[in-house]
């Protein structure tokens, strides 16, 4: 694991300074391995919110096979949910669990990919943003939702995309991942452009509206598999 970037034990206004401050170290321009294998990420709540649940899935990427995203490890870690929800700062309750889940795994990713935002964030340090910064490693976001900027309309056939903007900055794109399905808003997190951020996106996605990676990270986060396993 990295070094550690700072304490977790901070009141939302040290949170707030801290995340202004991180911002400026993230590398918005590509600096990326060769990429053989992509972990998708998301976390989750149990407990009412008690406990944080982080899941990882990790695909071989192969773009000349077959299978070209097989998943190769999946890492599951909870933990005691340490900061109460704050608009704006989920990544403080959330991403505790999930460097305890990249801790676990056998293989470090090239590439990453988080259900959640990069820089389209009010300070421009998202989930994705911050877990890029920790882990010292490329990152994308890849939301369900908007949280801040503004966007026209986007079209309604797949691959569409307008950009996502907040003030004269663009933050991101809102891509029309499945046909007549709603949107999601890709930003970069660290170590990449939007440009190649989008791209890595569009290459992994499969038949629903979620690229792979976080697709199967968001089934494991939220015990969709085992929900539909038949009853003994």
């Amino acid at each position: 694991m990295a070094t550690p970037l700072h304490a977790w034990n901070l009141a939302p206004k040290q949170a707030i300074a801290l995340q202004s401050q991180l911002a400026k170290r993230l590398e918005l321009t590509d600096r990326i391995d060769p990429v053989r294998h992509i972990a998708g990420v998301d976390i989750g709540f149990e407990d009412q919110g008690a406990n944080t649940r982080a899941a990882v899935v990790v695909l071989r990427w192969a773009p000349n096979a077959a299978s070209h995203l097989a998943v190769v490890e999946k890492v599951v870690h909870r933990e005691a949910t340490r900061m109460p929800y704050v608009p704006g700062l989920l990544s403080f309750r959330e991403l505790p669990a999930a460097l305890g889940a990249f801790e676990k795994l056998a293989m470090t990713p090239e590439l990453v990919m988080v259900d959640g935002q990069g820089i389209a964030h009010p300070r421009h340090l998202g989930v994705a943003a911050h877990l890029g910064l920790w882990l010292d490693l490329p990152t994308i976001g890849i939301a369900k939702s908007r949280l801040t900027g503004s966007h026209t309309e986007v079209g309604e056939a797949r691959g569409d995309w307008v950009p996502l903007t907040a003030g004269d900055a663009v933050i991101g794109v809102v891509l029309r991942s499945r046909a007549k399905v709603k949107p999601v808003f890709v930003s970069p997190g660290h170590r990449l452009c939007l440009d190649t951020s989008l791209s890595w996106v569009m290459s992994c996605l499969g038949a629903t509206k979620l690229p792979e990676p976080t697709r199967l990270a968001d089934r494991l986060a939220s015990r969709r598999d085992e929900k539909r396993t038949p009853a003994r």
